[in-house]
This record gives C-alpha cells, structure tokens and sequence, in this order.
C-alpha cells in the first residue's frame, strides 16, 4: 500500500472515531483490521493529532509525526552489522535473518533490535539491483543460455561471412561467469558447453537452469517440461538436475538474462571493432576479457566475481567424474527382419530375437549402442561405410552360424562327391552372384536334395538345368519335382518327306 493512500485512511480512522464508532466498525469501514484502527488512533494522540486535521499540516507532515524516522544520534550509538557479510551469509544452506541477527547481539549487545534489524537489511538489499537481490546457495544453481546477438567470423579461403553463437552459464551465489562462441545452438554444441562451463568453474552444480531451448527441452510443458534424452544423460553423467525455467516466467532466469546483459556490454561491445578468422580465434578473444569480467569490482558490495566464488562456492560445488562426458544422439529405430538396424546408410546388428521391434539407439563419434527396455543388447565400432554390415555372430539365429562356418571350396568337395554335373552347376552357381556369401543358402539347398533323392537323380538334374541354361536352386527344385531329370537329352531334329512336284528333293543340290 502507498504511503499516500495510508495518510487519506489515517484521516479517515481520525474522523470516524470523532463519529465515536467502535474500532470494529472503524475497521470494516476503511478496510483495515481492528489492531490497525487502534495503532493509528494511539499514533495520531501521542502526536497530539486531532480530528480535523489543521489547514497547516500536510500528508508528508503528518506523516512524520505519526511516523518518526529513528534518531540520527540514536543510530550512532548502536553499532550496524556488515550487510555485505550478512547478504552473503544468507545464501548459505539453513542460515536465517534471525540466526544472523542473535549472532550479531551477542557481539553488540547493545545494537538494534531484530526488527530494526531485519528493516535496514530489507533497505540495504533493495538499493542492489535485481541479480544482486536475489538469494542463492552456493554451489546450487547454474543458469545458462545463448545471448539473443551473434559475432561474425570470417573465412580465411573465401571470405564468408558466419555467425557464431555466444553460450552464457553462470553461478547463482557469486555471479562467477563462463561464456563461449559456438557455430550453432544444435544439440552437441549445447551439451559441450554445458562440458566447457563444469570444467572452467572446476566442478558441478547441483542443478542446472537452462530456458526452454529446443535442444533442451523436446516439450515445453509448463509443470512438466520433457528433457532431450541426451541432456538427461548429461545430467546423469555429472550428478546435476536439470531444473528448466517455467513459461513467460522471466524472475526464474533473472540471473542468467543479468549475465547476458553485462556479457553483451563488456565482451561483445568491446570486440565490435575486431575482425576474427576461425571460430578458436574469436574465443581466444572472449576468454582474455571474461577473465578481466570476472575480477572486474562489484560496484555496490565489496570484492568481485571470481573472489566471491573462492570465498563461498567453489567448496560448495560437487568434484567433476573421472571421465569426460561424450555427448550422443538417441534415436529410435525399428529392428528389420534381417535382424539389422540402419544408422546413417549402414547396417549394424542385433539379437535376431528383437527382429521387426523397436529399440533405442545411441550413437557417438566411436561407437553404436542398441538398447531395449533400458538394457543394452548391441554394441558396435561406428563405420562410415554406406550401405555395409557390422555383424556379430552371436547376433544370429543357430541355422545362420552355421552356414557362415562354409567356403566356397566345401561347396565345390560336396558337389564333386555327386558327380561332375553337379560340381559345374555348384560352381556356375557361386559365381553368378556378387558376393560368393550370396550363394551359400542357394548351393546348401542344392546339395540337400541328395538326401531327399539320391545322387543319380541330382546329377541327372543338374545336367538337365545346365542344359536349360538355368543354373538356379529353383530350377533343379522343380526338375526334380516333376521328375523332368530323365528328359535330359535331347530329342534329335528327323526330316520330314514331302510329295510334291514343286519340292526338288536334297538330291537336287548334289
């Protein structure tokens, strides 16, 4: 409530009670509650305040004599706390105003009351600005997020022009500040930021606040935002939480759009003039004068970024892994019933049982992974060979092993054990297709027929297909089906006579 409208429902307490309405009507009139009614009433007789008011009495009058400022020489009999200590005490974890407040008066036993002293604190913070305002625990909250403006970069070769991304992460208690330039603001470029900023500040926090970038958040849901699978793993990997801010809710990112802010002013502002050649050139730059940024003097509260983050919260953050996250991408795919899944124009395998299922891939520079229902079932080098197989043999079904234990020279030792038909027919048969493996299923379909029918009748069928100029396991399937093997030669072409007198007959060309 305005101090204005206060001093126009003083008056009208004051007139109400010349009136002699009981504080209870009083109240219900104005507005206010009972014990408001009597503060005012007791206020406005120690003041010697009567209803009406005096033409001579203003509202900023009236309003310093029934509300006196403190004594100047009071407050110099008392001693002030340090704001900026108790400012910076209160974002450690379980600390309160009045756990500061009692150690404090045991101290100065004769400084003010708590509150007065919850008061002058409430008037200190309010001059710092709204970043500064606001409380964080050390080592809690990391806010990141790109600066809405881009640099240029030039290329040396052909002298295009491109825009580079600027990454901004900073920590909620100190204001310590990381920032980087990327080419985009895809996926991997995001997460590796993500990997640069834990590294610079040399540990982790225990959650991350990123807006509702697209990288990060597949689905912006205001009470539920749904995480990119890998930013999930990110966080897994270095023992965060991801804490997205909600929806047209600036205060959540407060901290981070301050960063931008002074980013933006003593960074980019300052290479405006400068023309940069490759993307490691550019962060060369903005690393020199972030580290200047960061030991640049508060103007309102003593010390800098990077002290204040040596004073309360480098401790506070949580030790880096052993191993530094490699980022990679999920995705889902569908098993196809050669047991093989397709990334990226290759084929890689997987148990045949999961054959025509879906399963989640995750795939890195080095490596594929096959997962279903959370546990892993596949893992393979990654290759870059368009349209090729990476299979593993306990990927496949007991009938699949085995024939990839036969060569071609078995196959031509089994056939010539038949009979020379069959050994030629097996031998066109491996060569007529691309690859020799091709042929394998075909020639073990051939070879099988001896058990079904015997040698004779396989060879004489086989002859009977090279005679047809049809060396396929369909062919000498169906010669053999229909018992055609025995028709294996031949019929020769007889003469037919014809009685004519126009018809000379051979013995005319003699």
């Amino acid at each position: 409530m305005s101090r204005r409208l206060t001093m126009r429902k003083i008056s009208e307490v004051l007139r109400l009670n010349q009136c002699s309405l009981s504080k209870r009507a009083i109240a219900d009139s104005v507005g206010v509650s009972p014990s408001t009614v009597s503060d005012y009433i007791r206020r406005a007789n120690s003041a010697g305040i009567t209803y009406p008011i005096p033409d001579g009495i203003d509202e900023r009058t009236l309003e310093l004599k029934l509300f006196p400022e403190p004594q100047s020489s009071h407050s110099k009999d008392r001693p002030m706390p340090d704001w900026n200590y108790i400012h910076r005490e209160l974002g450690k974890k379980h600390v309160t105003l009045d756990l500061l407040w009692q150690e404090y008066k045991s101290s100065h036993p004769d400084g003010v009351q708590y509150s007065s002293f919850c008061e002058h604190y409430r008037a200190w913070r309010g001059k710092l600005n709204v970043s500064m305002r606001q409380t964080h625990v050390p080592g809690e909250r990391m806010f990141v997020d790109y600066a809405g403006r881009t640099m240029e970069v030039t290329d040396n070769q052909t002298g295009e022009i491109r825009k580079a991304q600027i990454f901004i992460a900073v920590l909620g208690a100190s204001n310590y500040t990381f920032c980087e330039a990327t080419w985009t603001q895809t996926l991997p470029d995001w997460l590796g930021s993500h990997v640069k900023s834990f590294e610079f500040f040399g540990g982790v926090v225990k959650l991350v606040v990123p807006d509702n970038l697209r990288s990060a958040v597949s689905k912006a849901l205001f009470y539920e935002p749904e995480l990119n699978p890998s930013y999930q793993e990110l966080a897994s990997h270095y023992g965060t939480a991801i804490l997205p801010a909600r929806v047209r809710k600036p205060k959540d990112k407060a901290k981070v759009e301050g960063a931008v802010l002074i980013v933006s002013r003593w960074i980019m502002a300052a290479l405006r003039g400068q023309r940069f050649f490759s993307l490691l050139e550019l962060n060369h730059a903005i690393a020199d004068l972030l580290s200047r940024l960061n030991q640049r003097p508060f103007k309102k509260i003593p010390g800098s970024r990077k002290q204040l983050f040596e004073q309360i919260e480098r401790a506070a953050l949580t030790p880096l892994p052993s191993e530094r996250y490699e980022f990679g991408l999920w995705l889902i795919k569908s098993v196809g019933i050669d047991y093989h899944v397709e990334v990226e124009g290759h084929y890689y395998s997987v148990p045949y049982r999961f054959a025509k299922l879906k399963v989640d891939v995750r795939v890195s520079s080095k490596t594929l992974e096959v997962f279903a229902r959370g546990q892993r079932v596949a893992s393979h080098v990654k290759s870059h060979i368009h349209y090729g197989h990476s299979t593993s043999v306990e990927h496949m079904p007991q009938g699949h092993r085995e024939m990839m234990e036969w060569d071609a020279s078995r196959f031509n030792e089994w056939a010539k054990s038949v009979g020379p038909h069959t050994e030629s027919l097996i031998i066109q048969l491996l060569k007529s297709k691309p690859h020799v493996q091709q042929a394998y299923r075909a020639c073990i379909g051939v070879l099988r027929f001896t058990k079904s029918h015997g040698n004779e009748r396989v060879e004489a069928a086989c002859l009977r297909a090279l005679e047809l100029h049809s060396v396929s396991y369909r062919t000498v399937s169906s010669i053999l089906k229909n018992g055609l093997e025995k028709a294996s030669e031949k019929p020769k072409a007889t003469a037919r006579t014809i009685d004519h007198p126009n018809v000379r007959g051979p013995d005319y060309y003699h």
